[in-house]
Parts: structure tokens; sequence; C-alpha cells
């Protein structure tokens, strides 16, 4: 345990001293929140591809979805680089710099109000934000309890949650958007290079990718070795909803507000994409070959050493004879993927809650040194209540409670995604969309999610075949209509309901027709040519 005991104090003492370094750069609320909107390309785009991917993809979802479609599973990484990084940097970015800039929003809820004129869309997105970011923050320490049992044996998993939590929350409440932007960018390298490393060492236990591809056709199957996979519709619902999320999850979304300029999107656009096809299209390539590591029951589900065992104990399985130093590297990379995730969400929803939730019901204006503490307070708030979530999640003997919670963290994506993603991408590029659509958005998104987790908890059938077997099948259909709908329903009632007035529509997008006058440099030329 000496080699993993040395990664892990390094890895804490690095974090630590980037909180302490950006700490004069977070005086105030601007400056914490966004960085004061300087972030450059390397560090935005860092951000927004560690804030993607956490543990809940490395040891969860590779484990489930390789073991589920095979080598296929590779699309959906695929799809997260392409769908879920290319396309939001491509068409979302710029507009969403300039148009945040532009009204003044350093959140998302502010943003609501601004571009749609209306408060209560505020508090609503905000009640949003704070509702399904915690449980979706407590999934965050699902995947490590299987790695740190695993390279500590008999270690108590509660001291691990304790830890990463105090140090997560030290340099978030140290340094705010920079220090976390800085530390993304140093757990994005450790990422990049853990994946790489983990990926051939677990290919070379089969004899490389040649034997490996060639003993999970024998053993499995040709269908988990095949382009597409033994489900291609299921197939498609995944990649739509982990790679469609980004466009509507404040966190995500919110790195764009700090961008510092137009170079540094073009520049971050193309950092992100290679960053997303390395590492998502890593891990789910990694999980493909899961079924090498254990056996499939008779109801389908894993076995490892005689015992039907739960999907994210595959990826660990893969990785427990693998010696010190890689159970080392694996540890820093799932922790890194894990606190950086976990830093965004606290630092999302603690600005969130402030901005947009109690300082505008408060009668008296909060002084900007008011705000910077309830700020900081909140993270702290969210940190614990997540951590003490996780910690009764692993410690509880109810099954209903662990199923109830293990729901919530599923539908947390969908629902936010599926709330926000419409009313945010039409509201930069659609001068007629209107408020009522926005509540529409929020309705079905939310609405949605809470259907599905009733379902899933207590097993009731619409009995319509089309519900029951595609729409609420599982939180993944649920989620990935959600979006779909939101990104149909806005356009469609914007046309039957009440418009904002058009000078004010005016006044919001004349942002993007700033003209801008420079000083000629070759003069006689000009002269030539006219």
């Amino acid at each position: 345990m000496v080699i993993q005991i040395i990664f892990l104090v390094a890895f804490f003492a690095l974090m630590i001293s980037v909180g302490l370094y950006y700490r004069k750069k977070a005086a105030n609320v601007e400056g914490f929140v966004l960085g004061s909107r300087g972030a450059g390309p390397w560090l935005t785009a860092f951000a927004f591809g560690t804030s993607y991917f956490s543990a809940v993809i490395f040891v969860g979802y590779a484990g489930q979805f390789g073991w589920t479609f095979g080598i296929s599973s590779t699309w959906i990484g695929l799809g997260n680089a392409f769908i879920g990084s290319l396309l939001p940097w491509v068409i979302l970015g710029r507009r969403t710099r300039i148009m945040t800039n532009h009204l003044k929003s350093k959140t998302m809820p502010e943003f609501f109000e601004s571009r749609y004129g209306s408060k209560p869309l505020k508090l609503i997105s905000a009640i949003i934000v704070f509702v399904f970011l915690i449980p979706y923050t407590a999934s965050l320490y699902n995947g490590l309890s299987r790695l740190f049992s695993m390279a500590f044996p008999g270690a108590d998993y509660t001291v691990c949650i304790i830890v990463m939590s105090l140090l997560t929350c030290a340099y978030v409440l140290l340094g705010g958007y920079m220090a976390t932007a800085m530390n993304d960018f140093i757990q994005g390298v450790f990422m990049l290079g853990g994946i790489v490393v983990v990926i051939a060492a677990v290919l070379n236990i089969n004899g490389g990718f040649s034997s490996s591809i060639e003993k999970l056709a024998t053993d499995s199957g040709w269908q988990y070795t095949s382009f597409f996979g033994p489900n291609v519709l299921f197939l498609t619902f995944v990649v739509i909803l982990t790679s469609l999320g980004t466009w509507g999850l404040p966190q995500m979304v919110g790195k764009f507000y700090a961008i510092k300029d137009e170079d540094s999107i073009k520049k971050g656009t193309v950092i992100s994409t290679v960053f997303a096809v390395v590492v998502a299209g890593g891990c789910y390539f990694l999980g493909g070959f899961s079924r090498l590591f254990a056996e499939a029951g008779a109801d389908g589900k894993p076995i490892i050493n005689g015992e039907t065992v739960s999907y994210d104990r595959l990826v660990p399985s893969m990785l427990e004879n693998l010696g010190p130093v890689i159970i080392g590297i694996v540890l820093v990379l799932v922790l890194s993927a894990s606190m950086s995730t976990l830093s965004s969400l606290v630092l999302t929803s603690g600005s969130t809650v402030t901005l947009d939730l109690i300082a505008p019901l408060r009668k008296k204006a909060m002084s900007e040194k008011g705000k910077m503490l309830l700020i900081r307070i909140l993270i702290a708030f969210f940190v614990l209540i997540s951590a003490l979530i996780a910690i009764y999640q692993v410690n509880s003997k109810s099954t209903s409670s662990v199923t109830f919670i293990a729901n919530l963290m599923g539908i947390s994506w969908g629902a936010l995604a599926g709330s926000f993603i419409g009313p945010f991408l039409w509201g930069l590029y659609f001068k007629k969309t209107s408020s009522a659509a926005v509540y529409v958005s929020f309705a079905v998104g939310t609405s949605m999610s809470v259907i599905q987790l009733i379902k899933s908890l207590s097993g009731f059938s619409f009995g319509v075949g089309f519900l029951d077997e595609i729409v609420f099948k599982t939180s993944i259909h649920s989620g990935s209509f959600a979006m779909i709908l939101g990104l149909v329903f806005v356009p469609i009632i914007s046309f039957f309901t009440k418009k904002q007035s058009a000078e004010r529509i005016e006044e919001i997008f004349s942002c993007y027709k700033k003209t801008v006058t420079v000083k000629a440099t070759d003069v006689l030329k000009l002269d030539e040519e006219q």
C-alpha cells in the first residue's frame, strides 16, 4: 500500500497548493464564480472535459455498458466526444460567451431571467438545479468505493469520502473558479495518461488487442465484438443521453461564460474534442472487455468468483491484479475524474442558490462580501450533504433506500438537461422564443424524471407498450426523450404564445451585431484599389 499512499499524498498536496495560489483572484463574485471571464483555451477545455467525465463513467457506465454492448460501447465515448464536446463548443460556445456577458449573467438561471424577462423563471430553474444536482453530486462517490476496497483491503470507505470531500471543499473555497479550472487541467493530464496506461495493461493480460478480441468473441459471442453490438436501439439512447445532455447542464454550459476570447474558443474546441476522444472513448473501449473478467449468469448478470455482482464491480475486477504502480495510477485517475466534477458541481450549486434563489428573495440587497460568504457556506453545505448521502448509501442495509438513491442519481442528468437544453439553445438563436415555452420545457423535463423515478420504485405499468417499453423503460430512455421533447416543444409553443417586445429582443440580440472600427495599415494600397 505504500506506493498507493505516496501517489495520493502527492496528489492531495498539489491540489491544495493550487487553491492557495489562486485565492487572491477570487476576491469578488465575478472572480470567484467565473474567474473574471479570463480563462484561456487549455483551462476551459480541460475544465469542460473533466467536469463531463467522472468516476460514474469510468467505473459505473464503462462497466455496465461495456458488459451490455461489448466493444461497440466505444460508440458512446465517440458520441460524447463529437456530440457532447465538439458540437457544444461550435454551436453554443461563442454565442453563450457573448450573450451572457451582454446580459451580465453569471449563472444559467440568471440567463433565463434576463433573456426572457421573467424573474419566476430564474427562481424555478434555481430550484431545479438545487434539487437535482445534490444526488448527482453524491453519485460521484459511488465509483470510488470499489476501487478503494481493491487498493486498500479492509480500509474504511467512509474515511475516503470524508478526505475527498474536505480536499475538494478546501481548494474550491480558497480559489474559486480559477483554482477549480487549474486543478481540472492538472487532473485532466492525469486522466489522459492514466487511461492510456490502464488500457495497455488490461489488454496485455490477454496477450494484446487481437488476442483479447478473439477471446471475447470465443467466450461471449461475436455480437460483443461487432460494429454496433447486440442492441443498436438501446445503444442509440445511451449515446443521446450521455452526449446531448451536456448542452443543457448548468455546470457544463457555465464553462463558456468564463472563456477569455474568440481565439480561446477555437483552440478550446479542438482540445476539448481530443480530450474526450481519449478519455471517454478509452473508458468505454476498456469496459467493452469486461466479459473477459467475469462470467454471465442465467439472467445475464455478471458473476465473479461464483457471486452475482453489480456492474460497478466489473472495472475494478479488471484492475486488481495489475500491480501497485498501475493501481496507484488508477486511484489518481478516478480521484481526478471525481474531484474535478465534484468541484464544478458544488461551485455551480453554491453560486446558483446564492445569486438566483436567496439574494432575489431578500428585501435588503446583499453586499459583495455577503454574497461571497454565502456562496462559500453553501459550497461547504453541498459537499457535506452529498458526502452524507454517499456514506449512508454505502453503509445502509436497506435495499429500498439504496435503490431510491440510485434511481434519483440516475434521473438527475435527464431532469436537468431535459429542462434546460431547449430554452438555452433556442434562447441563443431564436428571437421569438417565449417564456411560456420555457415553462413547458421545465415542466416536461422534471415531470418525466419524477414519473421515471416513481415507476422504477413501484414497478407500475402504463399498460401502453410504447410508454412502458420505450419512453419510460429506463432513466436512459426517459431522459433522452425529455431532451428531445424540450428541443421540439420550445419553438413550436413559442409560435403560439406571447413574445417579448421587439425593442427588448433587438437589444438582447444586438450583442451579435457590434461594429468594430480599426485603422487601415496600408493607406496607399487602399487608395490604389479605389
